[in-house]
């Protein structure tokens, strides 16, 4: 990250008029530098033309491409891709309006090192209060925000997790406002951290006339930050990134060789 780009993103948040947003799946984007500034920092590269809207970050062993692409003629704005290697390729993909906090758990977790606890989506749901409609499936307290564990036969019938922000409807879900999907070979603790973020109570903070996902999103005044304090915050949680990052490298670092023993008395040649 250069100096230019850390003082430009600390410019853009240090005059707004901030404002704590709940729920959080209903906050709106935020600024996209959340995430890419996160990758970037863990040592991932632009690897798309410099000059396009659309961005393409891949991580520095080359098997994890992260696409955002706000012209997209589908649903999804974020697609990550997973390519194969020792394990099976997995694909994932987030609509425009998720919020970066929630999309960079997901990010932030694909960097650092896997947990050793058993991953419960559904659980992490229950704790915060969401209604648990069966053993992989569950709602928001105000039905606007759902997580399943779907088997589509178009997809092969392989469960895979899918969460639907949409207009609530009575027996059914109404207009889409965002979704994230994850196919069934995305490994578990990264479901497991984007819905522990996604059902986290805390609000997420926007300035005033930024992009909400919804009119149901309420909004009371936050606690301004000087430029001095957004800046030092960003660059906290970056650092710590780098960190991590690096402890993960070393974790998948192959284990040398161990040297031959030198030859004992028993097979050590003859001198003669």
């Amino acid at each position: 990250m250069s100096e230019r780009q850390l003082e430009a993103f600390a410019a853009t948040h240090a005059w707004r008029i901030p404002f704590d947003t709940t729920p959080r799946y209903l906050a709106g984007p935020g600024d996209g530098r959340h995430v890419t500034h996160g990758l970037a920092a863990a040592g991932w590269t632009r690897t798309s033309d410099p000059l396009s809207p659309e961005i393409v970050l891949t991580s520095p062993d080359r098997r994890y491409h992260l696409q955002f692409d706000p012209q997209s003629a589908t649903h999804a704005c974020w697609r990550l891709r997973a390519e194969p290697t020792d394990a099976k390729p997995w694909y994932a993909e987030f609509g425009e309006l998720i919020p970066v906090e929630i999309l960079s758990a997901f990010t932030d977790a694909l960097i650092a090192p896997p947990p050793n606890e058993q991953a419960n989506p559904v659980g992490a749901l229950e704790s915060s209060g969401w209604r648990i409609d069966t053993q992989n499936a569950a709602r928001s307290p105000d039905a606007l925000c759902h997580v399943e564990l779907r088997t589509d036969l178009g997809l092969g019938g392989a469960p895979h997790w899918h969460i639907e922000t949409a207009e609530s409807r009575p027996g059914r879900l109404g207009a889409r406002i965002w979704h994230a999907s994850f196919d069934e070979h995305t490994p578990a603790h990264l479901v497991d951290a984007f819905v522990s973020a996604l059902a986290d109570p805390a609000p997420l903070q926007r300035g005033m006339h930024e992009r909400t996902a919804h009119h149901s999103a309420v909004q009371k005044p936050g606690h301004p930050l000087t430029r001095q304090q957004v800046l030092d915050a960003h660059t906290t949680r970056l650092d710590a990134l780098r960190v991590q990052a690096r402890a993960a490298r070393r974790l998948q670092q192959p284990v040398a060789a161990s040297a031959p023993a030198p030859p004992t008395s028993a097979t050590a040649p003859l001198r003669r």
